[in-house]
């Protein structure tokens, strides 16, 4: 008769041999490369083990060697080691070469998986409900800062001579000049633009 505690699963027969053989199955951390047969040994050791048939350890032995912890582990310099952790030699060339091309597979085969379903995740998240749109705020200009103003008088004809800077008034701005002549009523005066103009003593402003 059976025993009620037989171990189907892999992950449950793999946490039994870190148990039952620590110094061969190491359960974290890098491993070591198992003796060449080491799956015949384990069949005769656990022969009378009702827990685990010799197809279940067959599955969790291919399970174990063909990790990427373990095909890492398989390197130059590495030894073999028996259930107890024995030395059995050191790996050939050709294991070690198979070891890494098998992991290098492996590792491409899981990067085209990702990459294959992560617009499927993509598609199966909701749509980010696009946020209102704000008005763009407009940024105020620094207000200009007015020159400090100066008052400025309607000159007398009494009042000029010549080469005295006076304003003339024309439209708004009264512009800067020079007063270069003075005759009777008229006054000429050269503005900083380099034009001279005829006025009136009642348009000239100081």
């Amino acid at each position: 008769m059976e025993s009620t505690d037989k171990l189907t699963d892999t992950n449950a027969i793999l946490a039994y041999l870190y148990e039952t053989f620590p110094l061969c199955f190491i359960a974290e951390g890098e491993t070591k490369p198992l003796k060449i047969g080491l799956f015949q040994d384990l069949a005769e050791r656990l022969a009378d083990d009702s827990k685990v048939s010799k197809t279940q350890l067959r599955v969790a032995l291919r399970r174990y060697t063909s990790s990427w912890r373990y095909l890492k582990g398989v390197k130059a310099g590495a030894q073999r080691i028996d259930l107890d952790g024995n030395d059995c030699g050191e790996l050939e060339q050709e294991h070690i070469d198979h070891a890494q091309a098998t992991l290098k597979e492996s590792q491409e085969k899981a990067k085209a998986k990702r990459q294959a379903q992560a617009p499927k995740n993509a598609a199966k998240k909701p749509a980010k409900k696009a946020a209102p749109k704000r008005a763009p705020v407009k940024k105020e200009r620094p207000a200009p800062v007015a020159a400090p103003v100066v008052k400025l008088e309607p000159a007398k004809l009494e009042e000029l001579k010549q080469k005295q800077r006076v304003n003339v008034k024309l439209g708004a701005t009264p512009v800067p000049g020079v007063v270069t002549d003075i005759n009777k009523e008229d006054v000429h005066v050269q503005l900083d633009t380099g034009l001279t103009i005829k006025v009136r003593a009642e348009h000239i402003l100081l």
